[in-house]
């Protein structure tokens, strides 16, 4: 709870999987350490679980919390102290499972416990042992997980896995209500019924209800709980299981309110029926959920009689009667499963629970308490358990058939049932009726109602808790009552009895009797004496009939009625038996004679009666043999009986009385000569085995090996404690002896011969060893066991031999070092043998089992010195077991087995050891082809064996591992570095070893918590550092050698640095520089090219792989820089390659940091740089792989145009030609072995496939043309040169065609210490993405950055440290190419180059200079044009590129004006031609337009300028500098009007009705400024050049409009005159109109309404054909001829209108 405090007060929260550790890591050291956790603290763990569960899956955190809450409610037992020491263990268990499971799910690492839950140490456990221990705990987590995903998933599965494990059960019912107006007291009986097999399981459970509708117990109202216990997974798996209740009415024989009649009478009322087999398959489990059971009652007897009267006697009545009995209405409720309860039944809870009552009691007492119920199943369990005491009788009341005798109606008959003594005297509360409720002296039976022949099936249980009489009779007597008789004094009219126990000594057999009911006549039925020695039952009429020949003939006192009764009875007693042969044995003194005939039928005796009586089975059996020792009558019948008890107790359902048999053996037996008996009798079995009548007996025998040698031994123990050493010592060693050699012979005969009894042999013979050794000599028993296994034939039984193995060094024999000094040696040939190279088929499995064994009872403490057999090992087994290792699939289970068996075997062997054993080598190979394999093994087996969560095994490998590593490195030093014998791949493979040691995610303590760190830095030290010594160790000791591993060992030691480890980098960068030395020593250029190429390369990779940090960028520069500034020749190289790399390392690192950034522009940017220095490193290789992931952000982002000016780079490094392409060339996807020029034909296909996307159509045409050539003149591939020129051609159409928007261009700078380095204080353009605009675009650029702020000003702001983000709109300067000028081009081409191949924008920014004018701010108002230049045009290979140069120029207000007119202008001519084009245009756009320039004179038009101080005579004699610019602007303002007119002219032919008002509102307003503009700037009228359609292009070319730099003075005239605007108001039959000879698009000779005319049908005919330019320029000078007419014609005009 502190630690979570402090995070919370830190404000700083760990991942996710941290935090939750975190909470479960602090209640599991409360728990290990009893600290008193408080309830805030509590409270505070809960908020933190709410905060994860916000972030984190639901479901997980629940589980999280549920077990931490768990943990806190363990941890309350466990500080009470009130838990016995039994529970406490029970509850660490517990605890420990909860937590590692909570572990596995949060991806911890697995903690490995022993059986008392406490963690192993590695140091004081065995590696086999430590991996076992790893496999139990790793497979109890997974069932547990499997369980629960079970739970949630499959029942059915749950079920059947819960059903395969647990074999007794309890079901647990609790009756909350009975709804049911009765109006007397009743008695709810409830048991379990199976309908298909029409019996009861259980016995009954009792309720009895009063007349109110109340419990009798008031104080168990709503709660009446019942366990119905010893229900076996058999009983539970049935098809159908009901739940029956009976409700039985105690009161009248009619029930009539007001009427007085006898009472106490128990009479049928109903039932109710309650499908429980869900229930009992485990399908539903919801302990709180109320299952209502609907009540069927039966009809009254009154009710029956008028049905009778009113119905036929033919037609049979439906109704259920009250006659009918109680198990024939609910079986007919089962079938028909519709019941008209009408509200009425009871209400019950059901939940199943695992365990029999004693289990139950004690994992659930909160369900199961005093006062509940205990419900037997009716009779004995499925698994007796030792120790369980039962002594219950039950009885069940079948049928009678009774005389009626006088009378015409039958019989109302009671039954009474009592239990009476020897002497007749009952005993007092002997039965019980059902379970709840105490025994009573008398049970009476329900009545119904006049039934000659009634059936009850009423079941009760008689209880003896003494049995001790030979005699113990249950009466039955019988009455009658008149129907609505009132008399309580009716005498009992028959009488029958039973007797439980028989003459024999037996009891009762279960099943059904037929009684015989005698008369009751007087005191004499009473008598005891009387009635006893009359036959109870008509089956002893028979028994005696068959003993005396004679008819049974009644002349007893009490006379014999004609009457018949039923009943059947079932014993469940642990005191009685009912088998007269078990009997007869037990009792064998009284009758000898029958000995031998009691010892054969003994195993044909039922086994829950043999274990009821097995103290005095067992001492009967060897009190028989040791009263009859002088001779062996019956010892083979004794031995065979006891072989029999023994495999009877080996039973699944007797197996829980094993700890009986021991405790008999050890506490109760004392036949001390039995052994030689025992033994005589198997020696002669085992000799004579080949005996088809012994065979099976020698196998029963065989699998009772372990308990009878267990009596063997014990009677030779008591033997020598009674008689001490005497002669007979001799013959018990000759007979284990003997019997060995019979064993060897058995064993020793062909494999078709006795293959059961051998494998039976093999199987069990080790189970004695350990008894045996206690009588005999532990090494000569080894020596015959030794002989045994040697007798074996080598490719027979070789499992069960390998198994047999395994046992014998399990005993403890192999404890002893003598002993052990014979078995090991057998072990290891076995071994040896099996996983020799030339082995068939070996059995992995049993061979690690065995070897497994070994190793791990070798690393005991406690089994005296093992260096010697440890040797044996390594000699024998160790080259056997790597390369059993080495072969082994990876997938195979068995891998880890044999891993942790090398691994152990390793660990064992010490210094001396290891210098045996390469001793044993005979020659430098076999020492090289050992430690290749090895190297190779290790290398492979790290880290791709044992999963990531056994991180104990793991580090124990790698401990090992790590030892042995060293120990090679001086067996390399010692052998392989001479010249003479060095060997360049066996160092190859070493160094690769020992890197891949240090680099083992296994040792990565920087991925680790800081207390996982501290753990194994104290528990294993910092492995990396020691093998990184090593290896600088190593690499100097190869001195001239060292060349011939560069470049190859660049990488690897480039791994070893890389390692975040301060240390380890320090020693091992170094090993660089004399690298660099090296090869700078011995090429002859005195270069290291090698050593950097290979380096920068390797560089990439690993950092690219995560690899490198900021630290190890400033230790590498500063460590080579150091080094090489001290050497005499690599100062100057040297210091340019360390600036190098870390110029390399920084681009890497920043690349490799904005891969995981969410923003794909911050990750091309990085891409581009590291690209363009491979570029200019000539690093063609890496260069193109970084192209391609260039290409796939583009791809991902859509930036189709951008990918394919990425692949053109790759294209442009290859040529036109046939060479093959180089492997760095071919691209990372590329399997194919290309040509430069297959592969670039591919990758031109596929960037004019990505151009076409992305609507660059005019640059696919240009590669396209590219590709024709070549297919036309080189490869003359005729077929895809027509392809590509339909490609080319549709894509001239696409670009007349198709919509194709502008992108907007976007200047953006970054300001501030919180941007990357690569965009920190930059500028750049971005090209916006199709109809994003600038709110738009800056809002994504914001979500990137989230701390910056947008900056409101365009001037870079100075230092801060603040983020900052500067965005604003730019314009693209035009850039026409040269064979577009001076040439009308359609307006489709030219946006295309609006937008494109550009590389410089524009930004102007207005400002007041000088003293404002408030009257005219134009006057004053100057223009800030910026103009940026970007590094790259575009498009490009980004969206965006850095602004290398700026440029700031200011535009005078005259020089603005001038724009502005210009702007004006054009856009005038543009929508002017647009709608004299396509009559279907919208007129709305023109009408505005219109309206703003001669009615408002808003839009820059002239009334706008005439308001500015340009032409007055001060402006002008102030500025003479601007009297061409002043032309200018006049001729603007004139040239203005011409084109007004030909919209107006337009807009008056369009405009619709509800126009018309508008359009002579500026009809009238044009007249009015045409007049002006004429008056001060004259009139200027278009070339007839300028204006002519060229009629081969008709409406495929508007002409455009003219600038400023091109525009004269076409026409002037004089200012005094006033020329008639040839417009006229609009008639109200017609609209108004400029006149032809006005209209721009009028000559003379062209009339305009045929032009209008063949434009409107060109139009409807191709209306996608007409296009308006811009701004495109004609450079055309007039001549002065064309002038001439221009200036007639207005002269003329102008007459007219004044003589008008």
């Amino acid at each position: 709870a502190t630690v979570v405090r402090l995070l919370q007060f830190e404000n700083h929260w760990y991942s996710r999987h941290t935090r939750v550790f975190i909470c479960l890591a602090t209640l599991y050291f409360c728990l290990a350490s009893q600290w008193p956790v408080s309830i805030d603290e509590v409270c505070l763990m809960h908020c933190v679980f709410l905060f994860i569960g916000q972030a984190y899956k639901t479901t997980l955190f629940r589980n999280v919390q549920q077990m931490a809450y768990s943990l806190i409610e363990y941890r309350s037992q466990i500080v009470s102290g009130t838990l016995p020491k039994d529970d406490l263990v029970e509850l660490k268990k517990k605890v420990t499972a909860k937590i590692d499971y909570g572990n596995r799910i949060l991806g911890l690492d697995l903690v490995v416990r022993d059986e008392a839950g406490n963690m192993l140490d590695p140091d004081q456990t065995s590696t086999v042992n430590l991996f076992r221990a790893h496999e139990t705990a790793s497979r109890s987590v997974d069932d547990r997980i499997q369980e629960e995903k079970s739970r949630l998933q499959n029942l059915e599965t749950r079920r059947q896995t819960l059903f395969s494990t647990v074999h007794t059960y309890s079901l647990l019912m609790n009756l909350k209500n009975f709804v049911c107006n009765i109006g007397e007291d009743a008695e709810l009986l409830m048991s379990l019924y199976d309908p298909d097999q029409s019996e009861f399981i259980s016995e009954n459970f009792l309720v009895r209800w009063d007349s109110m509708g109340m419990p009798k117990e008031i104080e168990k109202l709503n709660n009446l709980p019942a366990l119905f216990t010893d229900l076996s997974s058999s009983v539970l798996m049935r098809p159908r299981l009901f739940l029956v209740c009976q409700i039985i009415r105690v009161g009248s024989m009619e029930l009539k309110e007001g009427k007085k009649s006898t009472g106490g009478l128990r009479r049928p009322f109903g039932v109710a029926v309650m499908d429980v087999t869900d229930v009992a398959h485990g399908k539903t489990d919801d302990e709180d959920k109320q299952h209502f059971i609907p009540f069927q009652q039966i009809a009254m007897e009154t009710y029956i009689r008028q049905r009778q009267l009113i119905m036929s006697p033919l037609m049979p009545s439906r109704v259920i009667g009250e006659n009918e009995p109680l198990t024939a209405v609910f079986n007919k409720v089962i079938a028909t499963r519709e019941v008209n309860h009408k509200g009425q039944g009871l209400f019950v809870t059901l939940k199943l629970l695992p365990g029999d009552l004693a289990q139950v009691r004690k994992d659930y007492p909160h369900f199961v308490d005093r006062s509940t119920a205990i419900v037997r199943k009716m009779g004995f369990p499925e698994i007796i358990l030792p120790g369980i005491v039962r002594n219950d009788f039950y009885i069940t009341l079948v049928q009678g058939e009774f005389d009626r005798g006088k009378k015409k109606t039958p019989k109302n008959v009671e039954v009474i049932l009592s239990v009476h003594d020897d002497n007749g005297s009952p005993m007092e509360k002997a039965v019980f009726p059902g379970a709840g409720y105490d025994g009573i002296s008398e049970y009476k039976s329900v009545i119904y109602y006049q039934v000659k022949q009634p059936c009850w099936n009423e079941t009760v249980k008689v209880c003896l808790h003494l049995i001790c009489s030979q005699c113990c009779p249950i009466r039955f007597s019988r009455g009658f009552l008149r129907a609505r008789s009132r008399d309580k004094s009716e005498k009992p009219f028959g009488m029958a009895f039973v007797n439980l126990m028989r003459a024999d000594g037996t009891t009762l057999k279960d099943g059904r009797h037929e009684l015989i009911v005698y008369k009751v006549d007087g005191k004499k039925s009473e008598d005891a004496k009387v009635y006893l020695g009359l036959p109870a039952t008509w089956s002893d009429v028979e028994e005696r009939e068959r003993q005396t020949g004679k008819q049974f003939h009644h002349t007893g006192a009490i006379p014999v009625t004609k009457d018949s009764f039923q009943i059947t009875t079932l014993t469940c007693s642990t005191k009685l038996t009912q088998n007269v042969d078990l009997l007869g044995l037990l009792n064998w003194r009284s009758n000898p004679e029958d000995l031998e005939q009691n010892l054969q039928r003994l195993m044909e005796v039922e086994g829950a009666e043999i274990v009821k009586f097995l103290q005095d089975t067992l001492d009967a059996l060897f009190n028989i043999m040791m009263e009859t020792s002088e001779k062996d009558t019956y010892d083979t019948l004794v031995f065979n009986a006891l072989v029999f008890i023994i495999t009877l107790i080996g039973d699944i359902k007797f197996q829980h009385f094993n700890p009986v048999l021991e405790t008999y053996i050890s506490k109760h037996f004392s036949a001390t000569l039995a052994y030689m008996k025992l033994t005589g009798v198997l020696n002669y079995y085992v000799s004579h085995a080949e005996e088809p009548v012994l065979t099976e007996r020698l196998y029963t025998a065989l699998k009772a090996l372990k308990y009878l040698f267990r009596f063997i031994v014990q009677s030779r123990v008591l033997h020598l404690r009674f008689y001490g050493k005497n002669d007979d010592g001799d013959a018990f060693f000759n007979s284990i002896r003997c019997l060995f050699l019979s064993f060897n012979t058995l064993m020793d005969r062909p494999l078709d011969e006795g293959v059961k009894i051998k494998g039976a042999i093999l199987k069990y013979l080790p189970t004695i060893i350990n008894d045996v050794q206690a009588v005999f000599d532990p090494v000569e028993l080894s020596v015959l066991l030794a002989k045994f296994i040697e007798n074996i034939p080598d490719m027979q039984l070789v499992r069960q031999k390998l198994g047999c193995m395994c046992k014998m060094v399990e005993s403890d024999l192999f404890k002893q070092p003598d002993c052990r000094d014979v078995l090991l040696p057998l072990v290891t040939d076995q071994l040896s043998g099996q996983l020799d190279d030339y082995s068939c088929k070996p059995d992995y499995e049993a061979c690690v089992q065995l070897l497994s064994t070994v190793l791990d009872h070798l690393d005991r403490k406690d089994v005296g010195p093992t260096r010697g057999h440890v040797q044996l090992i390594m000699d024998r087994l160790l080259r056997r077991v790597n390369r059993t290792v080495i072969g082994m699939d990876r997938s195979s289970s068995l891998i880890g087995h044999y891993l942790a068996c090398m691994t152990a075997i390793l660990k064992q062997m010490d210094d001396m050891h290891y210098a045996h054993y390469f001793n044993t080598f005979k020659t430098r190979l076999d020492i090289i082809d050992f430690l290749m394999e090895t190297f190779h093994m290790f290398m492979d087996l790290m880290g791709n064996v044992f999963p990531a969560d056994w991180m104990v095994m793991n580090l124990v490998q790698m401990q090992v591992f790590l030892r042995a590593i060293i120990q090679y490195s001086d067996v390399l030093n010692k052998f392989f570095l001479e010249p003479a014998h060095f060997n360049k791949p066996l160092w190859d493979n070493y160094f690769l070893l020992t890197v891949a040691f240090i680099t083992h995610k296994t040792l990565q303590l920087e991925t680790f918590s800081q207390e996982k760190r501290t753990k194994i830095l104290n528990k294993y030290a910092d492995m990396r550092k020691i093998m990184g010594f090593k290896i600088k160790e190593m690499w100097n000791n190869l001195g001239q050698n060292k060349i011939i591993f560069i470049p190859a060992m660049v990488g690897p030691i480039l791994e070893v640095t890389l390692v975040p480890e301060p240390e380890l980098r320090k020693d091992t960068i170094p090993i660089f520089f004399d690298m660099m030395q090296c090869e700078h020593n011995f090429s002859p250029g005195r270069t290291f090219e090698k050593f950097e190429n290979e380096l920068i390369t390797k560089l990439d990779q690993e950092v690219e792989g995560g690899r490198g940090d900021e630290q190890y960028k400033v230790l590498l520069e500063k460590t080579l820089l150091e080094y090489c500034r001290r050497h005499r020749y690599l100062s100057q190289s040297g210091e340019e390659l360390a600036l190098l790399l870390s110029s390399l390392l920084e681009n890497l690192l920043a690349y490799r940091t904005i891969t995981h950034d969410e923003s794909p522009e911050h990750r091309m940017s990085c891409t581009v740089n590291v690209l363009n220095f491979y570029k200019e490193k000539k690093r063609e290789d890496i260069y193109i792989r970084y192209l391609y992931k260039l290409r796939d952000l583009h791809l991902d982002c859509e930036n189709y145009t951008e990918a394919a000016f990425t692949l053109l780079l790759h294209a442009e490094l290859l040529e036109w030609s046939d060479k093959p392409c180089a492997p760095h060339l071919i691209p990372r996807d590329g399997q194919h072995q290309w040509t430069q020029q297959e592969l670039k034909e591919r990758l031109f296909q596929e960037i004019i496939c990505y151009l076409d996307k992305g609507k660059m159509w005019e640059k696919a045409i240009e590669l396209g043309k590219q590709l024709a050539k070549m297919h036309e003149s080189h490869m003359f591939d005729f077929v895809e040169l027509s392809r590509l020129l339909k490609q080319q051609a549709q894509f001239y159409e696409n670009i007349m065609h198709s919509m194709r928007p502008q992108p907007e261009y976007f200047a953006v700078g970054y300001y501030g210490l919180g941007f990357p380095s690569f965009l920190r204080n930059k500028m750049f353009i971005y090209r916006g993405k199709e109809y994003e605009w600038l709110e738009e675009f800056s809002g994504r650029l914001l979500s990137q950055f989230p701390s910056a702020v947008r900056m409101t000003s365009t001037a870079p702001p100075g230092t801060t440290s603040q983020m900052q983000e500067m965005c604003f709109t730019v314009k693209p300067s035009l850039s026409v190419p040269h064979q577009f000028k001076d040439k009308g081009v359609p307006e489709q081409i030219l946006n295309y180059y609006r937008a494109n191949e550009v590389d410089q924008f524009q930004y102007s920014r207005a400002f007041q200079k000088g003293e404002k004018d408030k009257e005219n701010e134009f006057a004053t108002m100057w223009i800030e044009r910026t103009t940026y230049i970007t590094a790259y045009r575009f498009p490009g290979i980004l969206k965006w590129f850095e602004v290398k140069s700026v440029s700031v120029e200011e535009l005078s207000p005259l020089e603005n004006a001038i724009e502005t007119m210009e702007s004006t202008n054009e856009k005038v001519s543009n929508l002017v031609q647009k709608q004299a084009c396509d009559p279907s245009l919208s007129i709305n756009p023109l009408s505005m337009m219109l309206n703003g320039i001669v009615d408002a004179a808003v839009m820059g038009g002239w009334p706008t300028m005439r308001r500015l101080a340009f032409f007055n005579d001060t402006f002008i004699q102030q500025h003479p500098e601007d009297h061409e610019r002043l032309e200018v602007l006049k001729q603007l303002i004139a040239l203005q009007m011409p084109l007004l007119a030909d919209g107006i002219h337009i807009h008056g032919e369009k405009a619709t009705e509800q126009l018309k008002p508008l359009h002579n509102r500026l009809v009238t307003c044009f007249h009015e400024l045409r007049e002006k503009v004429e008056r001060q700037y004259g009139v200027v009228t278009l070339p007839h050049s300028l204006t002519e359609k060229k009629t081969s292009r008709v409406g495929s070319v508007v002409m455009p409009y003219i600038h400023s730099s091109s525009l004269r003075r076409m026409s002037v005239v004089s200012t005094l005159s006033t020329a008639s605007s040839g417009l006229s108001s609009s008639s109200s039959d017609g609209p108004s109109c400029v006149s032809s000879q006005d209209s721009l698009l009028s000559r003379p000779s062209d009339n305009r309404a045929s032009v209008l005319g063949e434009d409107n049908r060109i139009a409807r005919k191709n209306r996608k054909e007409w296009s308006v330019s811009k701004s495109q320029v004609l450079l055309e000078k007039l001549d002065p001829e064309e002038v001439r007419p221009i200036v007639e014609r207005a002269n003329q005009r102008r007459y007219n209108d004044k003589a008008g």
